[in-house]
């Protein structure tokens, strides 16, 4: 069966008309509430052309990763330009309580946080790796929220927008602040995934993957353990203060020693067997992360 092409929405006022909404106060940047959406049954996949940030609670399942959750929290996900959202089966929930934010990258024009929002990572994780907020997180997310509607509600004038962006980078900030402090409090989750990505590398390094594919990408990590590139590598950075592909080579180097020290195979052949196709990219790489080079390393066990 072919797949339905994603409906594209260019303008937060047509996404508004789609939402069967009146028109938005302000064109450029919009809250709505979520329980007055109403979603066209024949459209299950979008794409947006600016930014959503959405909080909503009360609906009965999500996917979390591998895991499904009934929950009561609130929960934000966050999108950027160009990224396709999905509706779930059935439709939304009866009892859906929350909002969605629209901003147009026209309205970040020239401004510093229209350079900062590249930043946060989280603008590229899944739509299943949400924030869960605890009551007082929630609370403190819709008091921004509450001010950044008051504001577009008022008359617009000269300040209006600068302290809508002084909002936003609030709301941004507490948002980084709150996903770190997830990857910590939700432990088991966290470590789990830790030892699956041991596990995924153990498998790739152990096989002939090496010798045939080169060294695993961080996509193909991410693709293995079921999350997005970007949360990983979050997720990484904040238990083991290193990214996926810093792990990634990390291994690649105890391998490396464990062939230097354990066998006479030439540096040439250890290189080929771990997947280079030129043995000085690797000792470029050994040397960058262990400050010898392979024979160096080698001579130190004579």
């Amino acid at each position: 069966m072919a797949s339905i092409k994603p409906y594209r929405i260019k303008t937060i006022t047509e996404g508004h008309r789609l939402a069967g909404l009146p028109k938005p106060y302000h064109p450029l940047v919009s809250i709505i509430d979520l329980k007055n959406l109403k979603v066209e049954t024949g459209m299950n996949a979008a794409i947006f052309d600016f930014y959503t940030v959405t909080l909503k609670r009360g609906c009965d399942k999500l996917h979390y990763g591998q895991q499904r959750f009934d929950f009561d929290e609130g929960v934000m996900a966050f999108i950027a330009p160009g990224q396709v959202l999905r509706g779930e089966a059935g439709g939304m929930a009866p009892n859906l309580e929350g909002w969605m934010l629209f901003i147009h990258p026209d309205f970040l024009w020239n401004t510093s946080l229209a350079r900062k929002i590249k930043h946060y990572e989280y603008f590229d994780y899944a739509t299943h790796e949400a924030l869960f907020l605890s009551d007082k997180e929630e609370t403190l997310i819709n008091g921004i929220i509450d001010n950044i509607k008051e504001e577009y509600h008022a008359n617009i004038d000269k300040f209006s927008q600068d302290v809508i962006i002084a909002q936003l980078e609030l709301l941004f900030t507490y948002s980084q602040r709150f996903y770190e402090r997830q990857f910590i409090t939700r432990k088991i989750t966290s470590h789990k995934l830790v030892e699956r990505l041991e596990d995924v590398l153990a498998d790739y390094f152990g096989n002939e993957a090496l010798l045939s594919n080169g060294l695993p990408s961080v996509q193909y990590i991410a693709d293995a353990l079921n999350v997005s590139p970007k949360y990983l590598s979050s997720l990484l950075k904040q238990l083991t203060g290193q990214t996926t592909q810093q792990i990634i080579h990390e291994k690649l180097i105890d391998k490396a020693k464990e062939k230097l020290s354990t066998t006479e195979l030439s540096v040439s052949e250890i290189a080929y067997e771990l997947g280079f196709e030129h043995s000085q990219s690797f000792s470029k790489l050994f040397k960058a992360k262990t400050s010898q080079s392979p024979l160096e390393f080698r001579q130190s066990f004579n």
